[in-house]
């Protein structure tokens, strides 16, 4: 009964039988192998245009490097107050942008209300240099409290960023969990939309470390291959990432793999559903799952084996969590069992 996290989960076969198939032999290095163009030109079949891809280890570089990417002089970064990019990168963004400022925009349910975003951003006068400039609005696709937004939201959100000339990030750490929940394409839920900049994520959908910043304009791109060398994410042996990503793309792999997560995740929702002792904190539909439980449930629960971690209530939710009881994250991935899934709601009834 693991729920702490889909990192947590393994590498899926297919990824690691496609790492055995591909560390034999010789292959040109930093990129420039014949398996990483192919895969580059599989992110353009999958996004329906040519797009520049680059690789990195980790969705903290990912997201970082992204932004430091558009960085202006006295940055300013405009996302939701409690976005992964501004509570948990422990200062990764503001790091390699060079003191690039968060700035939050409040918003239920972990995402942004299109509102607050107007009007945060009229807080910045253009020309008043002491307030700094702003360079990007960030959204995350699921949101950190597994939330989604609907593709005329991305599409409004856009709008009010690129009216003040600003670049639009998508943190796509779930990337597929929110396709297959959605169902829109990878182009619908992007640069169809006015999407510029994506954090692609693969490692927490069956992926062993496989990320990569997706940019819809390549044009926009010439200035990225040095800031991912001196942000020491250009690995030699880039084929072994790229590697993940053929295995990962092929007969749909990815998408089985998220739809299976989504749908243990949904299981989950319909046992707190129906049980008398717990309580689905709001509504989500991805693969993380928000629940309140009695204290002493809860801790029945973790002696007997199940893992997930307590969670800090949104700051729209003050009195979200009434005494004796605890909000917890539950989070499924592509190896999570129905049989963990039915212990777990075993003790929910």
């Amino acid at each position: 009964m693991i729920f702490a996290s889909d990192n947590w989960s393994g590498a899926h076969p297919t990824i690691n039988e496609a790492l055995a198939l591909h560390s034999e032999g010789m292959a040109s290095a930093y990129g420039t192998s014949d398996l990483d163009k192919a895969v580059e030109k599989r992110f353009d079949e999958i996004f329906e245009r040519e797009v520049a891809v680059f690789f990195v280890g980790t969705g903290t570089a990912a997201n970082s490097l992204a932004l430091a990417s558009v960085n202006r002089p006295g940055g300013v970064v405009l996302c939701h107050r409690e976005a992964h990019v501004v509570e948990d990168e422990c200062g990764a963004p503001e790091f390699f942008t060079h003191g690039a400022r968060m700035a939050p925009v409040d918003g239920p349910n972990g995402l942004i209300d299109p509102a607050n975003l107007r009007r945060e951003i009229a807080r910045f006068k253009p020309g008043h240099v002491h307030a700094g400039q702003p360079m990007a609005v960030s959204i995350s696709q699921p949101g950190e409290a597994g939330t989604l937004y609907t593709a005329d939201e991305i599409e409004v959100i856009a709008d009010i960023a690129h009216g003040r000339d600003l670049t639009l990030h998508m943190d796509g750490a779930r990337f597929a969990n929110g396709l297959v929940a959605t169902g829109l394409s990878p182009a619908e839920m992007t640069w169809k939309r006015g999407v510029d900049i994506l954090s692609f994520g693969a490692t927490k959908n069956g992926c062993w470390c496989a990320e990569a910043i997706v940019v819809f304009d390549p044009e926009k791109a010439s200035q990225f291959p040095y800031i991912r060398k001196r942000g020491a994410q250009l690995f030699s042996k880039t084929r072994f990432v790229a590697a993940q990503f053929m295995a990962y793309f092929e007969a749909g792999l990815w998408l089985d793999m998220a739809g299976h997560s989504n749908r243990m995740a949904d299981r989950l929702r319909a046992a707190l559903s129906a049980s008398n002792a717990a309580r689905e904190a709001w509504p989500t539909h991805s693969n993380e799952v928000f629940a309140l439980l009695p204290k002493d449930l809860a801790a029945r629960m973790q002696a007997a084996g199940a893992v997930f971690y307590e969670w800090n209530a949104p700051h729209s939710m003050p009195d979200l969590v009434t005494e004796g009881e605890t909000l917890v994250r539950l989070v499924t991935s592509w190896s999570t069992q129905e049989e963990d899934v039915e212990r777990f709601a075993g003790f929910l009834r």
